[in-house]
């Protein structure tokens, strides 16, 4: 196998570890609002995301930055409890006049500490001098993103067949799976080994 493909492969299946459904949860709560027809919103934020992941990559890799485990383990569930949440308070408002700044802004930083808590990962597993370590890191981040635009269009493939199918309104699914993920993210928040001194 291909040195490409072996990095490849590891950001690929990185989303698809049981361990971190995380990213998953994110990415749900993430997509939840909108439906086929606002891909460009999607992938702009899809976009955000896995800027955020490959530039806290890099500046982990370059040791300009790096972050305990357990306090990464701590905020990202944080972070998908506040984007759950936020879908529970606007649903049901008219999204066509609303930007999308807040949602971007909790993008991007989702994505920089999931990618300073990958590059715990991604460095145990690489050797040499950071720059070494550049292609290696782009290419597991483009598995990344394309396993981030599967798990998008399932969500989105799962919306319109409820929404569709089983005659649920778009803002009762919302308040279904943002309910869903936060009931999965308090556990991990209260769990958590921050909490341990």
């Amino acid at each position: 196998m291909s040195d490409f493909l072996i990095y490849f492969t590891i950001g690929l299946k990185h989303m698809w570890n049981i361990l971190a459904y995380n990213d998953v949860l994110f990415l749900l709560a993430l997509t939840v609002p909108y439906e086929f027809k606002s891909w460009k919103r999607i992938l702009i934020l899809v976009s955000l995301f896995t800027a955020g992941h490959t530039l806290a990559l890099m500046l982990s890799v370059f040791n300009v930055i790096a972050i305990k485990v357990n306090i990464v383990a701590f905020i990202i569930p944080i972070i998908i409890l506040i984007t759950a949440l936020y879908n529970i308070l606007s649903s049901g408002k008219s999204s066509k006049k609303d930007g999308i700044t807040f949602i971007a802004i909790v993008t991007s930083l989702f994505g920089i500490i999931h990618g300073l808590g990958f590059a715990n990962y991604l460095n145990a597993h690489l050797s040499g001098k950071p720059t070494d370590k550049l292609l290696p890191l782009f290419e597991s981040s483009l598995g990344f993103g394309v396993s981030q635009i599967i798990v998008v269009l399932l969500a989105l493939l799962l919306a319109y067949v409820v929404q569709t199918l089983l005659k649920f309104s778009k803002r009762d699914w919302i308040l279904i799976v943002s309910a869903f993920v936060v009931g999965v993210v308090i556990p991990m928040i209260i769990r958590s080994e921050i909490w341990v001194k």
